[in-house]
């Protein structure tokens, strides 16, 4: 497919995880890339690995959390690429800690990476999305409305909602100049982390986890990153020109429930 033929496409915490699916995606559907993360050997992999597809793959090591940081890279993106077709803002991070335990270095954590950061890079960028009436896509989470037993989530879901929020309002204020924004929220999808944790539980604990996942999850499964970078794919593409505003749930319907 080349729904993305020569766009250029900025993809933030895109060296493995959901980024690096998208970045897959993006590049199967030949589109250039830009990847930003903190890891500079996961970086190097991660554009050796998408540089087979035929396609330009650019990287910046960045620590996200760090604004200053994010202002300076900003700055050096535009030098180069004054034009963007498609910002993917997925950095970010997750801590499950009792509000009764939630420190405010906690607090500052989420917000920065989730919250601070897109909002600021985004802007920073806008311009340059605007010259070529391009895409944003935050990546959001179902903790935005939707909380689990024993995952206390307070600053994780304070700090989606925020971007729930953002993407609504942006949209609001940039459909006049034709910038599309959009969010995607996810389900537990089966990443590299994900994994990792379900191995280190008991066979109990799996077989647990297994019952749970199919209790609440309609399409009894959790999610792959396919799955993900499939609904990226198309609301970067032309295929989505009439939807901005939207939190699409991808999910396998747990937020039926």
């Amino acid at each position: 497919m080349t729904v993305l033929l020569n766009k250029l496409a900025i993809i933030t915490g895109g060296s493995d995880g959901i980024g690096f699916g998208i970045a897959k995606a993006f590049a199967e559907n030949n589109a250039n890339l830009l990847l930003i993360a903190r890891n500079q050997e996961k970086l190097n992999k991660a554009a050796d690995y998408l540089s087979r597809y035929g396609v330009n793959v650019d990287f910046l090591a960045v620590d996200l959390s760090n604004l200053p940081a994010v202002m300076k890279a900003a700055e050096d993106i535009l030098n180069k690429w004054p034009e963007i077709d498609i910002l993917v803002n997925n950095a970010g991070i997750a801590r499950f800690n009792p509000f009764t335990e939630t420190s405010m270095s906690d607090l500052d954590m989420h917000l920065n990476l989730n919250v601070k950061s897109p909002y600021f890079f985004t802007q920073l960028l806008f311009d340059a999305l605007a010259a070529k009436k391009g895409a944003v896509i935050n990546i959001s989470s179902y903790f935005s409305h939707r909380m689990l037993p024993g995952r206390p989530s307070t600053a994780y879901s304070l700090s989606k909602g925020a971007m729930d929020a953002f993407t609504k309002s942006l949209a609001y204020e940039s459909g006049p100049l034709g910038v599309r924004v959009n969010a995607i929220a996810p389900g537990t999808v089966n990443t590299a982390l994900v994994k990792e944790n379900i191995d280190r539980l008991s066979e109990e604990g799996k077989d647990k986890f297994s019952e749970m996942v199919q209790t609440i999850y309609p399409l009894g499964r959790l999610g792959e990153v396919d799955d993900i970078s499939g609904a990226a794919v198309f609301l970067a593409s032309d295929q989505s020109r009439w939807i901005t505003g939207t939190i699409m749930n991808v999910d396998g319907g747990l937020t039926t429930n």
